[in-house]
């Protein structure tokens, strides 16, 4: 990714020339006002002609106001430059996380608020504070030491060691210390504790949560501080070189004049030159502390928007043919034992299957693995004989509709959550929906984030009536009614088969009501499944299925 920030840099190629060039413009300018500074001294002490004077002041003036004119460019061309990186980079990272919402579960919330927001900031300072002040540093140390070259070579040696030591050895030597500011383990704990908050209140742990957050907070504040004394010591380091450095220049021009190899009027000026040249190397300081943060958010950044190997390229033109599982296994991550364990499942076209099982039997784990949220650890999913991994995601979600365990619901109203299933529909079949979804809201009812005004039953009636909407040749369902009274839940289940008469339907449950009407189940237990057939053939086994029936 580092390649492509300075892909995006590139891009814009005429500011950035010109942004160098103003800010080489600046710190020589700034020497030669000093240069110039000095020279005015020395000459004056030894009372030339007026006109001589004047000359010297009108340069003066003339280098003061190209410098600050230099540097108001160079401020506005940078911020130019960031403020582009800065746009491509959102615009990117949003292009890329977009179709990979689906695996974002994995992150915690604070984890990716952290990753979203402060990640990305950080990235502003790439151009800013890690690849701009070494090239001009550079180019204003070497403008530099070819004009001492006129005077003395030793001095630009002496110049020389000193841009080596400030842009190479002791930015090199600040790189190897490991010590950084972490955000994240503060971000996770802080979004964690408001959003937990009612938990940790009624189960009285608040207060040890509440510590161990101001513990986290704490410690990111002194990493802070030793990453604030680090940059302050970085700049001392580069003080005390320059310095060093300029007395070495003093003792050695003064060796140099008392031998008549440089002229004694110019010994002011390359003494102030020596002292202002290391003004642009100010900066220099605070490169490793930028670059390793810059490297750290890359490669977190990189971490979420990394290629997805479960999305193909292959258009799905339509659904209308099988879904074939092929000794299917998935393990989750950070765990050795399989979520499901070789399933081998066959679901026709139009046909009604349920899956049950207990809880944690690895029933929404399938039913992820059927919506291509996920690839198996090992065997195959297909649709008719394509692998899902090789079909493009979206155009697989053209046409099937999903109604999750947890729905999610955004701030607005009814109307506006319904019209993410459809948004061609009209306000008589956003009505007609509701009303087979047995909702009764009106279509401008205020709805909350996350559905917060309503109840459990409200909203699954919601998700309900955007499936009704989305339509779709298969439909995956998990859990559906699970917070509506059983006779509702008989008539949402008969309106739900209804509309699936000709629709591959997939229904999760623990409920095992009604089941008589499907095609084909599948009981699940420990990952696997242990038994499938019809509602009177799982009866007649008197196996898990019957006592399972027999118990609810």
């Amino acid at each position: 990714m580092m390649q492509l920030l300075l892909h995006i840099i590139w891009r814009d190629k005429k500011t950035v020339l010109l942004t160098l060039l103003a800010g080489t413009v600046s710190g020589l300018t700034a020497v030669a006002l000093f240069a110039q500074s000095g020279l005015l001294i020395s000459k004056a002490a030894l009372m030339p002609p007026f006109y001589v004077i004047l000359i010297l002041t009108a340069f003066l003036k003339l280098f003061g106001v190209t410098k600050s004119a230099s540097k108001y460019a160079e401020r506005l061309l940078s911020h130019r430059v960031t403020f582009q990186l800065m746009h491509d980079v959102r615009m990117r990272f949003f292009d890329k996380l977009l179709p990979q919402a689906h695996v974002l579960q994995r992150y915690k919330s604070g984890d990716l608020l952290t990753r979203i927001t402060s990640d990305v900031e950080t990235l502003q300072h790439f151009f800013l504070r890690v690849l701009y002040p070494p090239l001009v540093t550079m180019l204003v140390f070497v403008a530099t030491m070819m004009f001492m070259l006129f005077f003395s070579p030793l001095l630009a040696g002496l110049l020389l060691i000193g841009l080596l030591l400030t842009t190479v050895v002791m930015p090199a030597m600040l790189s190897m210390r490991k010590l950084q500011a972490e955000p994240r383990d503060a971000t996770i704990a802080a979004t964690e504790y408001f959003y937990g908050y009612r938990e940790l209140l009624l189960h009285n742990a608040h207060q040890q949560k509440e510590q161990q957050l101001r513990q986290l907070t704490n410690d990111y504040a002194k990493s802070l501080q030793r990453k604030k004394n680090r940059e302050s010591s970085s700049y001392i380091w580069n003080q005390a070189i320059a310095l060093t450095t300029a007395f070495f220049i003093i003792f050695v021009g003064a060796y140099a004049v008392s031998t008549g190899d440089v002229e004694g009027v110019y010994f002011a000026m390359l003494i102030l030159v020596s002292l202002t040249v290391f003004e642009t190397a100010i900066p220099m300081a605070s490169v490793p502390t930028f670059l390793r943060d810059t490297k750290r958010a890359v490669a977190q950044l990189h971490d979420i928007t990394e290629t997805d190997e479960n999305n193909g390229s292959v258009i799905a033109a339509h659904a209308c043919a099988s879904l074939l599982l092929q000794d299917v296994s998935y393990t989750y991550e950070r765990s050795t034992r399989p979520a499901i364990s070789h399933i081998h499942m066959h679901i026709a076209h139009q046909q009604k299957i349920a899956i049950v099982g207990a809880s944690g039997s690895g029933k929404t784990t399938l039913m992820q693995l059927l919506m291509h949220e996920m690839a198996p650890t090992s065997g195959e999913v297909l649709l008719g004989d394509i692998p899902l991994h090789q079909l493009e995601r979206n155009s697989y979600y053209t046409h099937i509709g999903m109604m999750l365990q947890h729905n999610h619901f955004f701030a607005g109203t009814i109307r506006s959550n319904l019209l993410l299933a459809n948004e061609h529909a009209t306000d008589a079949q956003l009505t007609d929906a509701l009303q087979r979804a047995q909702l009764d809201k009106t279509l401008d009812a205020p709805v909350f984030e996350k559905g917060r005004n309503l109840s459990g039953g409200e909203q699954q009636r919601l998700a309900f009536a955007r499936l009704l909407l989305k339509g779709g040749d298969i439909w995956l369902v998990d859990e559906p009614f699970t917070s509506v009274d059983v006779q509702t839940e008989e008539q949402l289940l008969a309106t739900m088969l209804r509309e699936a008469a000709d629709k591959t339907l997939v229904i999760i449950t623990h409920r095992l009501t009604n089941l008589a009407q499907f095609d084909h189940i599948y009981v699940m237990d420990g990952g696997e499944i242990v038994e499938h057939g019809t509602h009177e053939q799982l009866l007649a086994k008197n196996a898990l299925y019957a006592r399972m029936h027999e118990a609810s």
